[in-house]
């Protein structure tokens, strides 16, 4: 029999084991994302009859680079949006088609501040128009 020391330490190679867990964790991580937050969209069909049939409800609203919104023949600043959609909610269907025509030099915070006024105003059919 050989002599056994006791001083020894063994050394254990665990090298292979956080390879397997690294591949483990990144595909935790690619899949996770994808099962979590996945949403099913249903995109509305696009009818010209209906766009026709309700062109005399429909309302747009345009606003330029200076922040100077129109809605029909009235030229507002940014501030008084949402009052003047207040009063133009009683005279339009809340059900009628609201389209935005914002220019592209406007920053994301005041084309989503329109479009939260046009919401918050009671319109449900709001759209972005854009030169697509």
């Amino acid at each position: 029999m050989g002599k056994f020391d006791l001083n020894e330490s063994p050394e254990l190679n665990i090298t292979p084991l956080v390879d397997i867990m690294l591949v483990l964790l990144a595909i935790l991580m690619v899949t996770t994302p994808a099962m979590l937050y996945e949403e099913q969209i249903a995109l509305p069909d696009g009818s010209k009859q209906s766009v026709i049939s309700q062109k005399k409800e429909n309302l747009t609203i345009r606003v330029d680079a200076k922040k100077t919104i129109y809605i029909n023949e009235d030229t507002l600043g940014f501030g008084d949006l949402a009052s003047h959609l207040l009063l133009l909610g009683e005279r339009y269907n809340k059900n009628s088609q609201v389209f935005i025509r914002a220019d592209k030099m406007l920053f994301y915070e005041d084309v989503m501040f329109i479009l939260k006024s046009v919401k918050n105003a009671g319109f449900n059919r709001v759209a972005l128009e854009t030169n697509g």
